[in-house]
């Protein structure tokens, strides 16, 4: 399954076809190696036709379900050692036939031969992200081709691993490619574009990519002897320049995660443009839409991401029937390590912003990590993706950075290309820690939800040898875990001293010995725990009204004018589903509430719902519009669109879903002038003397 690059990590899994491959990745993969497809395939993207062949060879003995999409008609099925029985209509647009292998004379191995031809969908560039991945269809045009595995685009055994030679013929002036090891290439204005690439090893699916590139070409020594990595750029003409850049960073991270985990386990690399606002990793290579290239930052953090599926998810396989562990590994190991290199401040925040992300949530809207397989909403990334960075995270601050790092190459070294659960995860780790992480795992594996802590009490009292004795007291509400707790002494003179709590009840207390009398005690001051934050740390963010399935939103416009119909799209695109409308008499009930106006409109209902007026701090004279967060007296978070005209209004609509994480935006058109978190501070509670 081709996993969303990091920028653009989002899964609009809409169709009934993205319902039918969840379903199939729900079941357990085999993880047989025998299964080998050898796929001849020609595109013409002028007419959309496609016409490929596959010779499938099977196991000597078992029964298969085999998958085509029905937009393709199959003109000839040959069967050596298989009987192949068609099924019922599957859903999802594809049909299905059953397979059970059978006797093969002169001990060869069972085969099926299959030719198929369709035309494909016409590419459409206007869609936006969200739109895109919401089709997975195979799309062809001559600014590009995009055949995703998802698409049933080529027979394959459903819920199998298999290895694959793929040779791919295109029209001169376009070139291609899927994952895997390019063997051989050619092109002539008679014969066209000509290329043949194999995966060895035990694949979950082929995705095909084409269009008219420019491919620029580079290389890396491998930590491997003798092992040569082969980088490419598959550039459009507008952003050729931007290929050495590319493919400097690729080595870069290719060389860091050889010394961090072991050596990379492919022969090449290769960075894709897609034509539209897209991003996929896929072994070996990421496809990225030409816009999301075009982004500065990108270099710095999704494309190291990608890199990084090379190892998990690509490398290792993780078991969606078990959850998918890969996402929250290659979080921490890439996103949230390149935020360390930045800085204290910088990593600090990010913690934060995932404890922010995960306070957004209605309750009862999360999953446990054991059941989340890939991003299909806002909901789910938080968990997939943030909260289990922040397992491995926590696990590393426990166990010690370096029997975290062994475990990591271990974990490499020992389910290179197998199917990973969790459970062997903790295996690995049990083995190199030399001890029990039982309930460690269980704890943040099996439930929902996250620890309540609070220091409910903080007493000193002198010693007799004249330092001084602190007792503070830990309290967990809700369910109980097994948490080492960080906490943050300041003495009477300023000084800071770092203390840790193995909490394991609902209720403890702890005694340390200090050399001065402390004066206050900071629960958790760097976020190093996944917990729900205190009401003083979780200010409100626009994700509140964005991820919140209980959030209802307010129009302050006339149902059937232009304004309402502009404001109804834009929320339904904040929020992925259609607005939960409200009426201007609306009463607060700590339900978050998204209230859309021209200004004028916006400024009357917060007078007249006595609610504070846009902050001054953030006004701007080229303002076109604004968007601001605040609480309202009985604890609602109100997220506020404020803008002076339809244009205005509509402008905001593509930029907006990616500011979740701020307070406060401001716009000038189309373009973010203004942005911010307001300020917030873990609570300090004042040690108190004990006089008894």
């Amino acid at each position: 399954m081709n996993k969303p690059a990091g920028f653009v990590m989002f899964h609009g899994k809409s169709t009934a076809a993205w319902l039918y491959l969840i379903m199939l990745l729900s079941l357990p993969l085999q993880a047989a190696t025998d299964i080998h497809y050898a796929i001849t395939v020609a595109i013409d993207p002028s007419s959309r036709m496609l016409r490929g062949e596959s010779q499938i060879t099977l196991p000597s003995a078992g029964e298969f379900e085999l998958v085509l999409s029905r937009r393709f008609t199959v003109s000839h099925l040959q069967a050596n050692g298989v009987r192949v029985m068609r099924q019922a209509a599957q859903p999802g647009g594809v049909q299905s036939w059953r397979v059970i292998t059978t006797a093969v004379e002169k001990n060869g191995l069972p085969q099926i031969i299959l030719h198929w031809q369709g035309e494909l969908a016409e590419l459409d560039q206007s869609l936006d992200h969200a739109q895109t991945l919401g089709r997975p269809i195979p799309v062809s045009s001559n600014a590009g081709t995009f055949l995703p595995n998802s698409s049933a685009w080529y027979p394959a055994i459903s819920g199998a691993l298999a290895s694959y030679k793929v040779e791919l013929s295109l029209p001169f002036g376009q070139r291609g490619l899927v994952a895997g090891k390019l063997v051989q290439e050619s092109e002539s204005e008679t014969d066209g574009y000509q290329a043949r690439f194999t995966f060895d090893y035990p694949s979950d699916g082929i995705d095909l990519m084409a269009g008219p590139y420019r491919i620029r070409h580079d290389k890396i020594q491998s930590t491997a002897v003798s092992k040569e990595i082969q980088l490419r750029t598959y550039f459009y003409s507008e952003i050729d320049d931007l290929a050495s850049g590319y493919l400097d960073s690729v080595k870069q991270y290719i060389s860091f995660y050889e010394k961090w985990i072991g050596e990379y386990p492919f022969t090449e690399f290769s960075v894709v443009a897609s034509p539209t606002p897209t991003g996929f990793g896929m072994p070996t290579l990421t496809y990225l839409g030409v816009s999301v290239l075009k982004l500065p930052f990108i270099r710095a953090t999704s494309l190291g991401h990608e890199v990084l599926h090379n190892w998990w998810g690509n490398g290792v396989y993780a078991d969606y029937s078990r959850g998918n562990w890969s996402e929250g590994l290659t979080t921490f190991m890439a996103d949230y390590t390149y935020k360390v290199q930045q800085g204290s401040v910088a990593a600090r925040e990010m913690r934060l912003d995932w404890l922010r992300d995960f306070t957004a949530l209605a309750p009862g809207q999360d999953q446990p990590l054991l059941a989340f397989t890939s991003r299909t909403h806002g909901a789910s990334k938080i968990v997939g993706y943030n909260k289990a960075a922040m397992f491995f995270l926590m696990l590393r601050d426990w166990l010690g950075e370096s029997v975290f790092d062994e475990a990591i190459r271990t974990l490499w070294h020992e389910r290179r290309f197998r199917i990973t659960a969790w459970q062997d995860i903790q295996q690995i780790f049990e083995q190199v820690a030399d001890r029990s992480l039982d309930a460690y795992f269980k704890q943040w594996l099996t439930r929902t939800g996250a620890p309540q802590i609070s220091v409910t009490q903080a007493l000193s009292n002198p010693t007799s040898d004249g330092r001084y004795r602190l007792a503070v007291v830990l309290t967990q509400s809700g369910d109980v875990y097994q948490l080492r707790v960080p906490l943050l002494m300041r003495n009477c003179s300023g000084n800071e001293e770092k203390l840790y709590a193995d909490l394991q009840s609902r209720q403890q207390t702890f005694e340390w010995i200090l050399s001065s009398p402390p004066d206050e005690i900071v629960l958790d001051p760097d976020f190093q725990l996944f917990r729900l934050l205190a009401a003083e740390e979780a200010v409100p963010i626009l994700r509140e009204g964005m991820v919140n399935q209980s959030a209802r939103t307010l129009l302050l416009f006339q149902p059937d004018s232009e304004s309402h119909r502009i404001a109804f799209t834009l929320v339904s695109n904040l929020q992925g589903r259609k607005p939960l409308q409200v009426n201007k008499n609306i009463d607060f009930h700590q339900t978050p509430l998204v209230v859309v106006g021209l200004t004028h409109q916006v400024d009357d209902w917060l007078a007249q719902r006595n609610l504070p007026a846009m902050p001054q701090t953030i006004q701007d004279e080229k303002a076109t519009a604004y968007v601001w967060t605040i609480r309202s007296s009985d604890g609602a978070i109100i997220t506020i669109l404020s803008a002076r005209d339809n244009d205005s209004l509509l402008a905001l609509g593509r930029s907006l879903p990616h500011y979740g994480r701020q307070s406060y935006l401001v716009y000038d058109s189309a373009t973010v002038i203004g942005k911010g978190v307001w300020p917030a501070q873990p609570p300090a509670v004042k040690v108190k003397a004990n006089r008894s």
